[in-house]
């Protein structure tokens, strides 16, 4: 409740005292000071003070565009007065609102920034989003409302996340931290854009910083067509491919396993008989499995190869009675080419 005891004087002058303070920490690059512009849930005395300014106001969009310097940072700005001056009335799900539509402006204009000086405001503002989607959902919640604002911050989580990772690698193992431990985000529950953003740059980022040990077995699998190594690297690595929620992915590999092994079995055959190259026995595949100590017969192996054909992996048709598969002599092994297998 704005405080009895403030003119509207004083209102008006708390309100251009914050815009200039505001205009001024962007301009010096003073991230510090930028961050305690942007902290509602500390409910400090300069906070309570301002928002009691705006609540007796009621015209801050006025003192916004009075002047161009404070207009040129209106999108972050007036929602967030919109969030100061509902969150000290306690509509904290329309404080949520406004200080998501402010926050998502703020990312716009720290993308425009030459440098990472406003990182600690960042995070300041990832933290109160947070913050007021916890509060905004026991507001729900309490109205007899489904709680969603929690799930809306994760998804701005990982806006904030895809924003770091386009220049400032090294400073995104924190946000990979909070996503990857946080209890309050169901990963699948996200939309297959945020998911596919996240998953794309942490990708990214394990190449940058050369963070292979977990996936190398996997390459050296599918170079080798070694069904046995990609086994034992999903099996050791197990809990870090279900976090990053890669293990699906990765366990659909095995198809291009089988397919390098066929394809290295055939590569010896046209080496000895190039006649009868496209002409590859089952039992040479059961062999080929044998020797990488993987128990699997005829009757499997079969079922592996027309899986393999099938879904293109392999071009050809099997022979059931001489237990033979029979390989295209054009391109027997098509390339994906980025295009999706057959299902």
């Amino acid at each position: 409740m704005a405080s009895s005891h403030m003119s509207m004087g004083e209102a008006h002058r708390r309100i251009t005292e914050y815009l200039n303070r505001f205009v001024d920490v962007i301009m010096y690059q003073d991230g510090t000071s930028l961050k305690h512009l942007l902290s509602l849930s500390s409910e400090s005395s300069s906070f309570l003070a301002l928002a009691d300014a705006l609540n007796l106001f009621q015209d801050a969009n006025r003192v916004i565009k009075q002047a161009d310097k404070f207009s040129q940072y209106a999108e972050i700005v007036a929602p967030l007065f919109r969030a100061m001056q509902s969150y000290r009335v306690g509509h904290l799900v329309e404080s949520y609102q406004a200080f998501e539509k402010s926050a998502n402006a703020f990312i716009q204009e720290f993308r425009n920034w030459e440098s990472a000086w406003a990182l600690e405001a960042l995070y300041v503002v990832v933290y109160e989003i947070r913050i007021l989607a916890e509060k905004a959902d026991r507001e729900l919640a309490s109205n007899g409302k489904t709680p969603e604002k929690l799930k809306a911050a994760g998804s701005f989580l990982m806006k904030v996340f895809g924003v770091l990772a386009l220049g400032t690698v090294h400073l995104c193992r924190s946000v990979i931290r909070s996503i990857e431990t946080a209890r309050i985000f169901d990963f699948e529950e996200f939309p297959v854009r945020d998911k596919v953003t996240y998953m794309y740059y942490t990708g990214r980022l394990e190449v940058l910083n050369e963070n292979f040990p977990a996936y190398s077995d996997i390459v050296l699998a599918m170079k080798r067509g070694d069904l046995r190594l990609l086994r034992h690297a999903l099996e050791e690595h197990e809990d870090r491919f279900l976090r990053s929620g890669v293990y699906l992915v990765l366990e659909k590999l095995e198809l291009q396993v089988y397919q390098r092994l066929v394809k290295k079995i055939y590569i010896i055959q046209k080496q000895k008989d190039p006649s009868k190259a496209h002409q590859i026995k089952l039992e040479m595949i059961v062999k080929a499995l044998k020797w990488l100590e993987m128990e699997m017969d005829l009757d499997e192996v079969e079922c592996i190869m027309s899986i393999l054909i099938y879904k293109n992996l392999v071009k050809g048709y099997f022979a059931h009675k001489s237990k033979v598969a029979v390989l295209s002599k054009q391109d027997p092994f098509p390339k994906l080419n980025g295009k999706p297998i057959n299902v």
